[in-house]
C-alpha cells in the first residue's frame, strides 16, 4: 500500500441512550430515540498507525452516566494495535469523551490545536456552562504532556503526514479539528463533532454543546467542501456509522467498521 493511502476504522466503544430533544438546540417536537455512539478512529498503512482521539474509561463513564460497550483498549487489540507502540494520537478536541483514557498511549505524541489548549485552560473554564464538557483530570494530563514534550500544536490547517490533513473547524469546541484522509475509495473526512449525526448536516441544526453556532454552520459547509458527497463524511457520534459500514471481521459487527470501504446508501442532503 502506498504510504499516502490508509485503511480507516471506527471503533464504537460506548453508548448513551437518549431522545432527539437532547441532541438539538431548541429540542425536537417528535423526540424519538436518538442515541449517541462514542467512537475512536484508527488510520494505518505500511508506514504508520495513527489513533484519533482516546475516548473515556470506566471512571469517565461513571462521572457522566455513560455505558462502555467495549473498552477502547479491546477495540485496538482486535485491530492488532498495541497502544504502547502508537507514536501519534490526534485529539480532535479536549472534551471528556475524546481526550480521556489517560495513560493508554504512554509513548505517543499528541496533536492538538493551539486554540483548544488555550480554551481548555483559559478564562472560559471559569464558567460551568463552558467547562462542563471538559474533565479537569484529562486537561491536567494534557498539560503534563506539554511539559514532557509530548504535544505538538497547530494553528489552523496543516498536513500531518502524507495523505492526512488537519482542518481547524471550531464551533462545537474552540479548537475542534477534523481530518481528511486518503483511502482506497478516495477522501474520507473524520468529522468528529463538527457533526454529531448525519441529521445535523441534513437539517442544518446544532448540537446543544456549542462554543459558536455561527462556526458550527460554517463547519458544515467546510465538511461538504472537503468531501465528494455525504458518504465520505464520518460524523462523530451517529450509530448509523456502525450500521452502514462493513465490519472489520465477522466478530466486529456494530463494533469495528471499515471506513475505507463503501457504505450502504445514505439519503442525499
Amino acid at each position: 500500500m502506498s504510504n499516502d493511502i490508509y485503511e480507516a476504522y471506527a471503533i464504537a466503544y460506548a453508548r448513551h441512550e437518549r431522545g432527539a430533544a437532547e441532541n438539538f438546540i431548541g429540542g425536537d417536537p417528535h423526540n424519538g430515540p436518538m442515541p449517541l455512539n462514542y467512537y475512536v478512529w484508527v488510520l494505518r498503512n505500511s508506514e504508520r498507525t495513527l489513533v484519533i482521539d482516546t475516548g473515556f474509561d470506566e471512571r469517565g463513564a461513571g462521572l457522566r452516566g455513560r455505558t462502555i460497550t467495549r473498552p477502547v483498549r479491546e477495540g485496538l487489540a482486535a485491530l492488532g494495535v498495541d497502544p504502547g507502540a502508537v507514536t501519534d494520537v490526534v485529539i480532535t478536541h479536549m472534551h471528556y469523551d475524546h481526550a480521556g483514557n489517560d495513560g493508554l498511549f504512554p509513548n505517543a505524541c499528541f496533536h492538538l490545536q493551539d486554540s483548544e489548549m488555550s480554551f481548555a485552560t483559559g478564562r472560559c473554564m471559569c464558567h460551568p456552562g463552558m467547562n462542563h464538557p471538559y474533565e479537569i483530570e484529562d486537561v491536567v494530563s494534557m498539560v503534563r504532556r506539554v511539559f514532557a514534550g509530548r504535544v505538538r500544536f497547530y494553528d489552523g490547517d496543516s498536513t500531518l503526514f502524507p495523505g492526512i490533513d488537519l482542518h481547524h473547524i471550531g464551533g462545537h469546541a474552540r479548537g475542534l479539528q477534523a481530518l481528511s484522509v486518503n483511502t482506497r475509495r478516495g477522501p474520507v473526512i473524520i468529522a468528529s463533532d463538527t457533526a454529531h449525526h448525519y441529521a445535523h448536516l441534513r437539517e442544518r441544526r446544532v448540537f446543544p454543546t456549542v462554543d459558536s453556532v455561527a462556526d458550527v454552520h460554517a463547519g458544515y459547509d467546510r465538511l461538504l467542501s472537503l468531501a465528494p458527497d455525504i458518504s465520505h463524511i464520518i460524523p462523530g457520534h451517529d450509530p448509523l456509522v456502525a450500521d452502514l459500514y462493513p465490519a472489520f471481521s465477522a466478530g466486529t459487527t456494530d463494533w469495528i467498521v471499515r471506513l475505507d470501504a463503501d457504505p450502504q446508501s445514505l439519503p442525499a442532503l
